[in-house]
């Protein structure tokens, strides 16, 4: 089931009373979510990632704007009218019932035609405790339950619904490092195996990357960029997404263009030249800055250093810390967003690093120039200068 935004906006009042503007949550939001995929909302807290959900599910109705399932306009469709199973952050889970009673609970609700008997829905809710793997636990409590075993009886619960579409609020937000890894794999594989078009919103850039086979990234209500995960970490449209996506961080300097030549600082790092191809990846209605000469914000991605002796860009040495396979080299340079930097370098390629400075050479496939002003990407590729 495809799901089509045309024009979506929510508005709020504004309960500070000084300001007369509406308070926006989305902000014309366009988007076909294709049948069968796994969708990444991916954002900030109160960028507008949640209420879009809502929208799509119905519990929030939009100011403006229409959401079509298939061919259905569904805009002023009732919630259970819809055909949509959501799993929320909180599991949601009736205390006082047993798994299996809290997995059958919304297909006792169903009247007329839909209206199931006893065996049916048991037998649907034994099926769905099997594809999330909580068949033997069918008779505890959710007091009796780890947090991510909670978390699948309401996955499970939105499943026997056979739903049109799954939405996902933040699932992952209450379980500690290593059941979020565990759940989102669960989510994916149940996802491939359902073939139910799924809407997962959530702020960890790490989650959503690992599943989503699109990215939609929001800030402020306004969507910023949609593509492939890998797509948008290797080509952000602005630097807005270059910060957001990045474990560590991209690395933000203040820089300047002279005759082609990119600098931080008096240090010439690489060369730079204008790119009319590049648009992959890009909204239409931002395709890009121009290449000029002035200050731009050049974003370095930490894989994107080479120490080397005679390399161009000169920085302090902090400290090195071996993290097995990788190496972080912390250095530190006056034209840093926060004065330091912080590099991954493979532990294996990695030569002796030691005294006050450290010069790196930079990788012209990790390094990206916005607009000092705009904060958009500056259309250009790039080229060692030697």
């Amino acid at each position: 089931m495809k799901i089509v935004l045309q024009n979506l906006t929510k508005r709020y009042p504004n309960r500070n009373k000084k300001i007369k503007e509406d308070v926006i949550a989305v902000n014309n939001f366009n988007f076909e979510i294709p049948d069968g995929q796994l969708i990444g909302l991916l954002g900030p807290s109160g960028c507008g990632k949640s209420t879009t959900l809502n929208m799509i599910c119905g519990l929030e109705k939009p100011t403006s704007g229409k959401i079509f399932f298939g061919d259905d306009d569904v805009t002023d469709l009732p919630p259970e009218n819809r055909g949509v199973g959501m799993v929320f952050q909180s599991y949601a889970l009736y205390p006082h019932l047993t798994v299996l009673q809290n997995i059958m609970f919304p297909m006792e609700n169903l009247k007329g035609k839909d209206k199931m008997t006893k065996e049916a829905m048991r037998a649907r809710a034994e099926e769905a405790a099997r594809m999330v793997q909580i068949d033997q636990l069918l008779e505890r409590k959710p007091s009796e339950l780890s947090g991510g075993q909670q978390q699948r009886v309401a996955i499970a619960r939105a499943l026997v619904k056979v739903p049109r579409v799954l939405l996902l609020d933040e699932p992952l937000s209450n379980l500690d490092a290593r059941l979020r890894l565990q759940t989102r794999e669960e989510i994916r594989r149940i996802q491939r195996e359902t073939g139910v078009t799924t809407v997962f919103v959530t702020h960890d850039q790490e989650e959503a990357m690992s599943i989503s086979d699109l990215i939609v990234v929001m800030e402020a209500g306004v969507v910023q960029q949609i593509a492939k995960p890998q797509l948008v970490y290797e080509d952000p449209i602005n630097i807005f997404v270059a910060k957001f996506l990045g474990t560590p961080p991209i690395n933000v300097f203040e820089g300047e263009v002279k005759n082609g030549i990119v600098y931080i600082g008096g240090d010439a790092i690489i060369k730079a030249e204008p790119d009319s191809s590049w648009k992959e990846g890009a909204p239409d209605a931002a395709p890009g800055a121009a290449l000029k000469d002035g200050p731009v914000t050049i974003g370095i991605r930490p894989e994107g250093f080479d120490p080397e002796k005679d390399g161009e860009l000169q920085c302090g040495l902090t400290a090195v810390e071996v993290m097995g396979r990788d190496t972080s080299i912390v250095a530190t340079n006056a034209h840093a967003a926060n004065g330091s930097i912080r590099t991954i370098v493979n532990t294996e390629e990695l030569a002796e690093v030691s005294g006050e400075t450290v010069n790196f050479r930079i990788k012209p496939s990790r390094i990206y120039l916005f607009d000092h002003e705009t904060g958009a990407r500056v259309r250009c590729r790039f080229t060692p200068l030697r």
